[in-house]
């Protein structure tokens, strides 16, 4: 009998992606043995708003951009095309409708662990994934441990820590060097921030 298919599913604004997402999802693939990891970005998600449809375009090109050249990664348009607010569980299921022989995977940062029983329906999100929590240097490991083992104790779901080497640079920070005239190189890949220069985004 041919071994279960593992799948990642990694979702995000990627307003704009940068390595530290692609360092994660590489993570994931060899630390959980996946196969591929699916870059989802957010579409209209309940607490978020990104400035509308043309935003929303760079942002998913700027994906496609990043994760050229691996052929584990590759992007979902799902939550994009969706004209109602995006949850999580909506967006397992129909992974799981997809690849119904496949485990999936749910990346995020383990941060987001303090926040997820605030989630809409983290009962389902734990049953149709394994959880797999990004620890950031913000955070020790103990407090996550502790989160993790509440969350199972409540949910009942599969909860793992993922090992990631510190990078530490978000999306708001690259945003913030750009509307200052400031260098993002070696933050983002080459094509992205190519492509961030030409489209003349983050100036504002």
């Amino acid at each position: 009998m041919a071994a279960q298919r593992r799948i990642g599913i990694m979702g995000g604004t990627f307003n704009p992606i940068h390595y530290g997402h692609l360092i994660i999802a590489e993570n994931a693939c060899e630390q959980y043995g996946l196969e591929q990891v699916i870059f989802m970005p957010t579409g209209r998600a309940p607490h978020k708003d990104f400035s509308g449809e043309e935003m929303t375009r760079h942002r998913c090109e700027m994906v496609k951009l990043a994760i050229q050249g691996n052929d584990k990664f590759t992007i979902s348009l799902f939550e994009v095309r969706r004209e109602q607010t995006s949850y999580t569980f909506e967006t397992l299921r129909e992974m799981q409708r997809i690849y119904p022989d496949a485990k999936l995977y749910f990346i995020l940062g383990a941060d987001s662990l303090f926040d997820f029983d605030n989630w809409y329906r983290p009962d389902i999100i734990c049953r149709e994934a394994v959880i797999l929590a990004a620890v950031r240097d913000n955070l020790t490991e103990s407090k996550v441990d502790s989160q993790i083992q509440y969350l199972k104790d409540t949910f009942h779901g599969e909860i793992h820590r993922l090992e990631t080497p510190n990078f530490n640079v978000s999306s708001k920070t690259i945003r913030a060097r750009l509307r200052h005239g400031q260098t993002i190189r070696y933050m983002v890949p080459e094509k992205v921030e190519e492509y961030i220069k030409r489209q003349g985004l983050y100036r504002e």
